[in-house]
């Protein structure tokens, strides 16, 4: 379990959620420090790995890859090796969004942007399919987000 979180490291990390772009200046103000301690408690909450980066949210509708398609996994064996090297492959294929390794009725969760029908029947056939181990597959398509966050700052 990580560590406990104080008022004021919970009111920086929502502030940075929300806006990522915040100078150091204007985080310093919305949560009511100083610059130079708000400063030290950015860098420690990185130091910690409770930042991990700082990224910018794409428009994947914009960027003509507005197909969100959810692709549950099955493997033919689940040894280690097996489980690993699949996860890897995923984890290289551009348009795979996130990769999960799950427990329950599946392997693994593959979430993935595509251009349509064509470009989610070309992810299956030529990067999902070719996979070795590959059981069985299972894709839905997404009709529409209702709600999307990269985070959260839990209580």
């Amino acid at each position: 379990m990580g560590r406990m979180l104080d008022e004021i490291d919970r009111r920086i990390l929502k502030a940075l959620v929300a806006d990522g772009r915040l100078s150091n200046t204007e985080l310093a103000r919305e949560v009511g420090l100083s610059p130079s301690p708000c400063w030290q408690r950015v860098r420690r909450l990185e130091e910690e790995g409770i930042i991990s980066g700082y990224t910018a949210v794409l428009d994947h509708a914009a960027l003509g890859v507005g197909e969100t398609v959810m692709v549950e996994v099955s493997l033919d064996r689940h040894d280690a090796e097996v489980l690993e090297e699949f996860g890897r492959v995923m984890a290289e294929i551009p348009e795979v969004l996130e990769v999960y390794l799950m427990a329950g009725d599946y392997d693994y969760f593959v979430k993935i942007a595509a251009n349509g029908t064509q470009g989610v029947e070309a992810f299956l056939r030529e990067r999902l399919f070719k996979v070795a181990g590959l059981r069985h597959s299972k894709s839905s398509f997404s009709l529409r987000c209702l709600k999307k966050v990269v985070s959260f700052v839990p209580d």
